[in-house]
């Protein structure tokens, strides 16, 4: 409910606070906390104040950790879910192709989190009226989750039903 959040939020942003003083304003922990702040407000329908948290917190990661490290390839995806999330689709597309190649280089190409990402990208994609470019990502995406996490996975099975939703929409 709302109210779990709101009571929350104080908390979030408190931490926040902390891990700016006494860590920096640009260490790894303070742009998770930026992210935790982030991901809070999103939930709540907040994305104006989620906007620049997910900014910052990708640009420390970016610096600190480097331009492919996997928890830039988390911030690139959960920034990338927010534009899509406000209707901005061309800002969304170049994050998800980043944090895509991110989990493919350094988790490799059956990772959950790559499965993940295809899937994103997919939704995406279909959401521009893109099918032709959604559908083989859907499909790699059910591929590496049945797989890996195996055909019951509550993950495998969204993938399977984003994968046919797609395919009935194909004109």
């Amino acid at each position: 409910s709302m109210g779990r959040y709101e009571e929350a939020l104080p908390l979030y942003q408190r931490s926040l606070a902390i891990r700016e003083q006494e860590l920096g304003a640009n260490h790894p922990d303070t742009a998770t906390s930026l992210n935790n702040l982030a991901v809070l407000y999103e939930s709540m329908g907040r994305y104006e104040e989620a906007l620049p948290l997910y900014q910052r917190s990708l640009a420390i990661r970016e610096q600190e950790l480097g331009a492919n490290h996997p928890d830039t390839g988390s911030s690139l995806n959960n920034l990338a879910f927010l534009y899509k999330s406000m209707g901005r689709y061309e800002e969304a597309l170049p994050l998800y192709q980043r944090s895509l190649a991110i989990y493919e280089q350094e988790l490799g190409a059956s990772h959950p989190d790559t499965a993940s990402t295809l899937n994103n990208l997919a939704a995406l994609y279909e959401s521009m009226g893109r099918y032709e470019e959604a559908l083989p990502l859907y499909e790699r995406a059910v591929e590496i989750a049945t797989q890996v996490l195996g055909p019951t996975h509550p993950n495998t099975q969204t993938f399977q039903e984003n994968l046919q939703i797609c395919q009935n929409q194909m004109p």
